[in-house]
This record gives structure tokens, sequence and C-alpha cells, in this order.
């Protein structure tokens, strides 16, 4: 049974500027680095109200058959705002893999192919703040 979100993992083969980058959109600093010192294989930040996982692994610890120009599945992250997020996104060098679109009444999604070649998806998500609203009430 799926109990909710872990741990999503990109790659990339600069994790220097990979992890630069997430630091800048996200607004924190990646918390969690090895090896510690030196120039990092893996990085993690924690992220949004539930401090979800992101981290960030060196390409070369990839699965075979990733590829930078193939994306995956593509994971959502709840956000406030979605037409501030795609533009902060676009500015800082993502392009568009898919415009926002409507999906329903309180559904909206969008997503990007980050610098690195990872799919990050954008919602808003009337369901997400129903469940965090009953959490914090």
């Amino acid at each position: 049974m799926l109990r909710g979100l872990t741990t999503i993992s990109f790659y990339a083969h600069d994790v220097v500027a990979a992890r630069d980058w997430y630091a800048e959109f996200l607004g924190v600093r990646a918390y969690f680095q090895r090896p510690e010192q030196g120039d990092p294989a893996y990085v993690e930040f924690r992220v949004g109200d539930y401090q979800h996982e992101l981290g960030v692994i060196d390409a070369r610890f990839a699965p075979d058959g990733w590829s930078a120009e193939n994306g995956g599945a593509i994971v959502y992250w709840a956000v406030d705002d979605l037409e501030a997020t795609w533009e902060r996104l676009l500015e800082m060098g993502a392009t568009p893999f898919e415009k926002p679109t409507e999906r329903g009444p309180g559904f909206v999604t969008a997503s990007v192919r980050d610098p690195f070649g990872n799919i990050l998806g954008v919602m808003v998500n009337h369901h997400y703040m129903d469940v965090l609203a009953g959490r914090k009430g």
C-alpha cells in the first residue's frame, strides 16, 4: 500500500550546479551531502509542508536506460500560486514540458524540464489542501 511521498530522486551530470539551482529555486540549502567534503555525488533537500525529500544524484549512478533527454514519471509538487511558480522556473532556465493545464475544478498542472534534464511537475490541488487543513485543524 502506498503511504506517501518519500524521496524524489533527480539525476544530474553536474551535481553542484543542480544543487545550487534547486537551492535558489526552493529558497533553502541542501541539508545533506555525500561525500561531506569535496564535490558531492548526492545532495538532499527537505521540501514543503511534510518535509519531503528531493535528492540529486550524480548521473553516473543512474539506473540503466536513464537519459537526460527522456523523462520518467512526473511527480507533481503542490504550490500555492502555479502561475508565479511557472514563471520563476522559466526565468531560472527551465524549459516548458507541459504548459499550465486545468484538469478539472481545483486541479491545475504544469511541468518543466529542469536544466539537468529532469521533469519537475507543479500543481494546484484542492485535495492536497483539504488533507493539509485536516492535519492542522
